[in-house]
């Protein structure tokens, strides 16, 4: 085959690295035996080569099917003269084979595989790689069944390849059928199938059968010990993870630094400060604490434990920052209540040119200042559809809450018939938000769909669909779907899906079976059950039942201000003054205050706030006149002052 041409061509348009191997001196020349032809190739090592780099950059699309051509039409890789040249086109099958995997032409890679006049375990791995990389899950195990049979063989490698794809907790079992043929082929004792097996479990959800695995191993290396703990964080037991890592300590394997990062993760989900200031000094003593990735993780960290100032102190030291960092620090800023800060972080981000990704759009719209300012969530969703974030379901999900928080519905539900695919949080954010505003029905004939459409409820679905019972006294409602979210859905409620049920009782006036209700919970009532409960005798004026309430509430959260003044509101609508008065003295006794509320209104960009009787604002005078006037126009359209509910 003459292909020098080829060469030539090829030479001025590749990278270095590439033309290099097409190099004059790279080139076989071979005189056909009427020396009258000659015929130009690569060796095998070049040839391979270029298949690789093929395969992995995507160069040249076309140069790999040129070269299976040729390799076709070359005898040589079909009736190879002796072991040497056997052995060297077998390379060269195996990196076409491995092109056309690299690639995903999965149908192609095993045409090719069938057609080979030569075969190893290193060919039937890459076929067998393709399938599971592609997901094409139940050919690649039809492939693993062939290479199981006598005369075939599999590998180290064959297992580890099976192991790669299961994880899921329907795949759990695919697991522990490899497992089995590992302890079959003598393979479980091997360190890398050993830790690719628990990675497997973990990821499955199988904590347990992983941690066995790992209390088996004789061996066990730097990725085991990462493997167990990584696991164990993935699966949320952030103590049992934090405990392997002080194992791990004491013993001759030192942590790299992705054992530092899932250490951290761990300290992160258990809120564990005190151990992440631990592992902050190690990462100082070992030298990688300025690395981007574990400065980003230490951000988290403090921001998740309430720490947002060592947060914000590790950000300003940091010599680089990138948007994964920058998006951890506004998120954190955002979680620990610094919405402000937040909001300016991000117009800072914009400002300094940094890439805005979906993420980060998603951060800003689980501020809770955005959800107070209409306009500013408007222009976050300008900005979604400009970055053409639409698509993006957290985006999505913020964009339904926080319009929904703001006030629009209409605008909420459209963000949500608008999304091509929808998650859980979707259909929950959405639920969440009929119920806010106190639709009902609405919101059960979305939960009816969201099950038709075989979405899975959780415990937050049917917190809201309990709250929009409430709202609108669908009492019977509601307790069917309570039972209905233990005995079908296998969830098991919590002491605010309880309290919802007795706030439904509360506002039917039912106080006698609210608490009634509360007599028989399965769980110790907490203050959010007794405060529903007190609440309901404060609007019914219910003094004996109230007083009980109270007093458990007293017991379960004594800093809170909510028994005095409801107690209070309940003995003003009575007229008992006395016991009033009684009721704010003991509040007072007891150092209790009661937490202002507070009003805002956004005019011209500009948030102004107001608490009772304040008179701090430079137009307070003239507010105040604005309201007198309210006053009497209100109490001559018929309008009288509830006078219940006033405490002081």
């Amino acid at each position: 085959m003459n292909t020098r041409w080829v060469i030539q061509k090829l030479t001025s348009h590749l990278p270095s690295s590439l033309s290099t191997v097409l190099s004059s001196s790279k080139i076989l020349i071979q005189q056909s035996p009427s020396h009258k032809v000659s015929t130009f190739i690569l060796n095998h090592v070049d040839i391979s080569l270029i298949l690789s780099i093929c395969g992995r950059e995507g160069w040249f699309p076309h140069l790999g099917s040129s070269l299976h051509a040729s390799i076709v039409k070359s005898p040589e890789f079909f009736e190879p003269v002796d072991e040497d040249i056997h052995r060297n086109a077998l390379v060269v099958w195996n990196s076409l084979l491995a092109l056309y995997v690299r690639r995903g032409e999965s149908a192609d890679a095993l045409k090719l595989f069938d057609e080979m006049p030569m075969r190893d375990n290193v060919s039937r791995n890459t076929v067998f790689n393709g399938f599971m990389k592609n997901r094409e899950i139940e050919s690649g195990f039809v492939l693993l069944k062939r290479m199981i049979r006598p005369g075939l063989g599999f590998d180290q490698a064959t297992l580890t390849i099976a192991l790669s794809v299961c994880d899921t907790p329907e795949l759990c079992f695919v697991t522990k059928m490899v497992h089995g043929l590992a302890v079959l082929s003598g393979y479980d004792n091997v360190i890398p199938v050993g830790n690719a097996l628990i990675t497997s479990y973990y990821k499955c959800g199988c904590s347990v059968s992983g941690r066995q695995v790992f209390d088996e191993m004789v061996q066990r290396n730097v990725i085991t010990w990462t493997a167990v703990i990584t696991g164990l964080v993935q699966n949320e037991l952030h103590e049992d993870g934090l405990r392997l890592f002080s194992l791990m300590r004491r013993g001759l394997v030192l942590p790299n630094s992705v054992t530092y990062l899932s250490a951290l993760s761990a300290c992160s989900g258990s809120q564990r400060v005190i151990e992440g200031k631990q592992i902050h000094a190690l990462l100082w003593k070992v030298g990688i604490e300025s690395e981007l990735r574990i400065e980003s993780v230490l951000m988290d960290m403090y921001s998740k434990c309430g720490s947002i100032e060592d947060a914000w102190k590790i950000f300003e030291s940091s010599e680089e920052t990138d948007e994964v960092s920058m998006t951890v620090m506004l998120a954190g800023l955002a979680q620990n209540g610094s919405e402000e800060e937040a909001i300016h972080f991000f117009i800072r981000m914009l400002r300094a040119g940094v890439e805005i990704d979906a993420n980060v759009v998603s951060a800003v719209l689980g501020v809770s200042f955005v959800d107070n300012s209409l306009g500013l969530g408007k222009q976050l969703h300008s900005l979604v559809i400009k970055r053409r974030f639409s698509g993006n379901t957290f985006v999505s999900n913020g964009l339904i809450n926080m319009y929904s928080k703001c006030g629009d519905l209409d605008d909420s539900l459209s963000v949500f018939r608008r999304m091509s695919e929808r998650n859980y949080v979707s259909w929950n954010s959405m639920i969440a938000s009929f119920a806010r505003h106190g639709h009902g029905l609405a919101a059960l004939e979305l939960y009816e769909e969201m099950i038709r459409q075989d979405v899975k409820p959780t415990d937050v679905t049917f917190l809201s669909l309990l709250h929009a019972c409430s709202h609108v006294k669908l009492i019977n409602k509601g307790q069917e779907l309570l039972k209905q979210m233990r005995d079908v859905h296998g969830i098991e409620p919590r002491t605010a899906h309880y309290a919802c049920i007795v706030d439904m009782l509360g506002r039917a006036g039912r106080l006698e079976e609210a608490k009634s209700f509360i007599d028989s919970m399965p769980t110790k009532p907490d203050s959010l059950v007794w405060q529903a409960l007190l609440g309901a005798c404060s609007f019914y004026g219910d003094s004996q039942i109230g007083r009980y309430a109270a007093e458990q509430l007293f017991m379960s959260a004594p800093d809170s201000s909510a028994p005095h003044i409801l107690m209070a509101n309940i003995y003003s609508s009575r007229g008992q003054w006395k016991e009033r008065e009684k009721a704010i003295r003991r509040m007072k006794a007891m150092g209790v205050s009661k937490e202002s509320g507070v009003s805002w209104i956004v005019i011209e960009n500009q948030t102004y706030t107001f608490v009772v009787g304040d008179k701090l604002h430079p137009q307070a005078e003239a507010i105040h006149d604005v309201i007198s006037e309210l006053f009497d126009v209100m109490i001559d359209e018929g309008n009288r002052t509830d006078k219940r509910c006033i405490l002081f």
